[in-house]
């Protein structure tokens, strides 16, 4: 299973001028084939941080890599060309790109609207259902506009064209929150669980109360016979220390 990640672009959504509301959509889209999020990362539109950025990514192997933002024509929209210096290759104009261009706007594509079929050497079309300025696709990574009403589309598109077999394990989450103690009574247990359950995640959660009493959620999550037999240990264990608990989630 490649793990996936968002890249999220723009001064706007740094400076608050802009809310984000790509990672809950994704976050949301990916979880309807039981998929999840490995990162999300926030990047202005610094040129030689977007570059990094995108280098590192382009790095990683076997993940998937949905990037929001900075694919227009105007100053500030430096995602492409940040691309094409991340992989060592030239921006060329996209020839498909330039048609779909043209079939929207005719003769007001030059000399600017026509910028945006320029993306690095060897990438593909991803096609924009509002108006037909493609995004790109490029070693595993999906460049789309920010504006949602194109964005969103095109990434349900993405998955459906080339990932529709890509479906997760159904993951299951159990949870209990144990009443005045602290998360440090519980850390070599977790560890021990860790070791028993490779396969689950085993996580705290501390709370504060307002009259300053602690409170932790445990909880484990993965596939639903293991999360079972990994919430049967933690409830076993929640008894042996006669701890005070409710079920959260089970």
């Amino acid at each position: 299973m490649p793990s996936i990640h968002l890249v999220i672009i723009g001064d706007e959504i740094l400076s608050g001028r802009r809310a984000d509301k790509h990672f809950e959509f994704a976050r949301d889209l990916l979880a309807e084939r039981n998929l999840s999020l490995a990162s999300v990362r926030y990047v202005g539109d610094d040129t030689t941080e977007l570059v990094q950025t995108l280098k590192e990514s382009f790095a990683r192997t076997h993940a998937i890599t949905f990037v929001f933002g900075g694919i227009g024509a105007t100053p500030d929209d430096k995602t492409r060309q940040a691309a094409a210096v991340a992989l060592g290759v030239p921006l060329v104009r996209h020839s498909q790109g330039v048609a779909e261009i043209e079939a929207q706007f005719g003769a007001d594509a030059y000399p600017i609207r026509v910028r945006m079929a320029d993306f690095p050497e060897g990438a593909s079309l991803i096609p924009n259902p509002v108006n037909r300025v493609s995004g790109f696709s490029i070693r595993g990574h999906y460049f789309m506009p920010g504006f949602p009403q194109m964005s969103w589309p095109m990434m349900r598109w993405v998955l459906d064209t080339y990932y529709a077999d890509l479906i997760g394990v159904h993951q299951q989450v159990a949870s209990i929150l144990v009443q005045g103690q602290s998360e440090s009574l519980w850390v070599d247990w977790m560890e021990q669980f860790e070791q028993r359950f490779p396969q689950l995640k085993i996580y705290s959660l501390p709370h504060l109360g307002e009259d300053g009493s602690r409170h932790i959620e445990l909880g484990c999550v993965g596939e639903a016979t293991l999360a079972q037999a990994g919430f049967a240990e933690l409830l076993a264990e929640a008894g042996r220390r006669e701890a005070t608990f409710s079920i959260l989630v089970e």
